[in-house]
Protein backbone atom coordinates (compact mmCIF):
# COMPACT_ATOMS: atom_id res chain seq x y z
CA UNK A 1 0.00 0.00 0.00
CA UNK A 2 0.98 4.09 -0.57
CA UNK A 3 1.02 4.32 3.89
CA UNK A 4 3.68 1.25 4.08
CA UNK A 5 5.47 2.93 1.13
CA UNK A 6 5.34 6.02 2.90
CA UNK A 7 6.82 4.74 6.17
CA UNK A 8 9.61 2.34 4.42
CA UNK A 9 11.24 4.94 2.74
CA UNK A 10 10.37 8.02 5.40
CA UNK A 11 14.03 7.86 6.55
CA UNK A 12 15.45 6.73 3.63
CA UNK A 13 18.23 8.87 1.14
CA UNK A 14 17.02 10.87 -1.62
CA UNK A 15 19.16 8.20 -3.60
CA UNK A 16 17.12 5.27 -1.94
CA UNK A 17 13.72 7.22 -3.14
CA UNK A 18 14.99 8.15 -6.55
CA UNK A 19 16.22 4.20 -7.14
CA UNK A 20 12.53 2.73 -5.95
CA UNK A 21 11.35 5.61 -8.11
CA UNK A 22 12.82 4.10 -11.36
CA UNK A 23 11.26 1.09 -10.97
CA UNK A 24 8.02 1.85 -10.58
CA UNK A 25 5.05 0.48 -12.48
CA UNK A 26 2.26 2.30 -10.17
CA UNK A 27 0.88 3.76 -12.98
CA UNK A 28 0.14 3.27 -16.60
CA UNK A 29 2.44 6.07 -17.47
CA UNK A 30 5.48 3.27 -17.06
CA UNK A 31 4.10 1.55 -19.97
CA UNK A 32 5.08 4.27 -22.54
CA UNK A 33 7.69 6.23 -20.47
CA UNK A 34 11.91 5.80 -22.13
CA UNK A 35 13.37 6.84 -19.04
CA UNK A 36 11.74 7.49 -15.21
CA UNK A 37 12.76 11.51 -14.34
CA UNK A 38 13.00 11.27 -10.43
CA UNK A 39 14.46 14.52 -9.98
CA UNK A 40 18.08 16.19 -9.68
CA UNK A 41 19.74 18.89 -7.61
CA UNK A 42 21.18 19.86 -4.84
CA UNK A 43 20.32 16.89 -1.71
CA UNK A 44 19.90 20.20 1.00
CA UNK A 45 18.06 22.48 -1.56
CA UNK A 46 17.33 26.14 -0.58
CA UNK A 47 14.39 25.64 -3.03
CA UNK A 48 12.38 22.44 -3.94
CA UNK A 49 11.11 23.14 -7.64
CA UNK A 50 7.94 21.25 -8.48
CA UNK A 51 6.67 20.60 -12.47
CA UNK A 52 4.06 18.88 -13.62
CA UNK A 53 5.85 15.98 -15.18
CA UNK A 54 8.71 14.93 -18.03
CA UNK A 55 8.03 16.07 -21.27
CA UNK A 56 9.57 14.50 -24.31
CA UNK A 57 13.03 15.62 -23.80
CA UNK A 58 13.33 14.73 -20.04
CA UNK A 59 11.93 11.18 -20.93
CA UNK A 60 14.81 10.61 -23.77
CA UNK A 61 17.32 12.03 -20.89
CA UNK A 62 15.50 10.98 -17.64
CA UNK A 63 16.30 14.29 -16.34
CA UNK A 64 13.46 17.06 -15.33
CA UNK A 65 13.69 19.95 -16.92
CA UNK A 66 16.12 19.76 -19.94
CA UNK A 67 13.99 21.04 -22.94
CA UNK A 68 13.37 24.87 -23.67
CA UNK A 69 11.28 25.18 -20.35
CA UNK A 70 14.44 24.10 -18.69
CA UNK A 71 16.62 26.12 -20.27
CA UNK A 72 13.65 29.02 -18.60
CA UNK A 73 13.47 27.88 -15.81
CA UNK A 74 17.60 27.82 -15.34
CA UNK A 75 17.60 31.37 -16.01
CA UNK A 76 14.31 32.11 -13.67
CA UNK A 77 16.64 30.50 -11.14
CA UNK A 78 20.14 32.64 -11.85
CA UNK A 79 17.92 35.61 -11.63
CA UNK A 80 17.52 35.23 -7.97
CA UNK A 81 20.43 33.01 -7.34
CA UNK A 82 19.14 29.73 -7.77
CA UNK A 83 20.81 26.66 -9.22
CA UNK A 84 20.06 22.69 -9.65
CA UNK A 85 23.71 22.65 -9.06
CA UNK A 86 24.22 24.57 -5.91
CA UNK A 87 21.51 25.06 -3.89
CA UNK A 88 17.93 23.99 -5.90
CA UNK A 89 16.31 20.52 -6.44
CA UNK A 90 13.69 19.71 -8.99
CA UNK A 91 11.26 17.52 -9.64
CA UNK A 92 7.80 16.85 -10.91
CA UNK A 93 4.44 15.68 -9.77
CA UNK A 94 4.59 12.84 -11.83
CA UNK A 95 7.77 10.44 -12.99
CA UNK A 96 7.39 9.34 -16.26
CA UNK A 97 6.12 11.35 -19.12
CA UNK A 98 2.73 11.42 -20.09
CA UNK A 99 1.45 10.79 -23.68
CA UNK A 100 1.28 13.74 -25.93
CA UNK A 101 2.80 15.67 -22.71
CA UNK A 102 -1.04 15.81 -21.53
CA UNK A 103 -1.39 16.87 -18.26
CA UNK A 104 -1.47 14.00 -15.70
CA UNK A 105 -4.81 11.88 -14.63
CA UNK A 106 -5.80 12.36 -10.94
CA UNK A 107 -5.11 8.79 -10.49
CA UNK A 108 -1.69 9.20 -12.08
CA UNK A 109 -0.82 11.77 -9.50
CA UNK A 110 -2.04 10.28 -6.51
CA UNK A 111 0.07 6.75 -7.90
CA UNK A 112 3.44 9.18 -7.87
CA UNK A 113 2.56 11.53 -4.84
CA UNK A 114 4.16 10.03 -2.11
CA UNK A 115 7.14 9.32 -3.83
CA UNK A 116 7.27 13.31 -4.35
CA UNK A 117 6.21 13.25 0.05
CA UNK A 118 9.10 11.08 0.68
CA UNK A 119 11.66 12.69 -1.58
CA UNK A 120 10.68 15.94 0.56
CA UNK A 121 11.26 14.63 3.31
CA UNK A 122 14.38 13.87 2.63
CA UNK A 123 15.40 16.67 0.68
CA UNK A 124 14.34 19.10 3.53
CA UNK A 125 14.10 22.40 1.07
CA UNK A 126 13.42 25.55 3.11
CA UNK A 127 10.59 26.52 0.36
CA UNK A 128 8.94 25.07 -2.26
CA UNK A 129 8.23 26.56 -5.46
CA UNK A 130 5.08 24.85 -7.79
CA UNK A 131 5.69 25.61 -11.10
CA UNK A 132 2.21 25.75 -12.65
CA UNK A 133 -1.70 24.79 -11.67
CA UNK A 134 -0.92 20.62 -11.88
CA UNK A 135 2.20 20.92 -9.08
CA UNK A 136 0.04 23.99 -7.19
CA UNK A 137 -3.21 21.95 -7.23
CA UNK A 138 -1.40 18.86 -6.05
CA UNK A 139 0.56 20.02 -3.24
CA UNK A 140 -1.56 22.44 -1.85
CA UNK A 141 -4.75 20.47 -2.61
CA UNK A 142 -6.74 23.04 -4.07
CA UNK A 143 -9.34 23.47 -6.98
CA UNK A 144 -7.99 26.82 -7.64
CA UNK A 145 -5.38 27.67 -11.03
CA UNK A 146 -1.99 29.06 -10.40
CA UNK A 147 -3.36 32.78 -11.63
CA UNK A 148 -5.35 32.40 -8.31
CA UNK A 149 -2.85 31.40 -6.44
CA UNK A 150 0.32 32.86 -7.42
CA UNK A 151 1.51 36.23 -5.44
CA UNK A 152 0.78 34.63 -2.40
CA UNK A 153 2.40 32.04 0.16
CA UNK A 154 1.09 28.51 1.50
CA UNK A 155 2.23 26.23 3.62
CA UNK A 156 2.86 22.17 2.94
CA UNK A 157 4.29 20.37 5.76
CA UNK A 158 5.75 23.68 7.83
CA UNK A 159 7.77 24.68 4.06
CA UNK A 160 6.43 27.80 2.74
CA UNK A 161 5.24 27.27 -0.83
CA UNK A 162 5.18 29.98 -3.71
CA UNK A 163 3.03 29.30 -7.04
CA UNK A 164 4.65 30.86 -10.11
CA UNK A 165 3.28 30.03 -14.39
CA UNK A 166 5.14 26.80 -15.32
CA UNK A 167 8.30 27.97 -17.61
CA UNK A 168 6.12 26.16 -20.82
CA UNK A 169 3.74 28.64 -19.88
CA UNK A 170 5.79 31.49 -20.30
CA UNK A 171 7.12 30.65 -23.93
Amino acid sequence: SKNEVIQEIKNASIDTINNKITKCNRCRLCETRKNVVPGIGCKSPLVLVIGEGPGYEEDLKGEPFVGPAGQLLDKMLAAIQLSRNSNTYIANIVKCRPPQNRIPYPEEADACISFLQAQIVALKPKMILCAGSTAAKNILKSPLGVTKLRGNFYEYSNIPVCVTYHPSALL
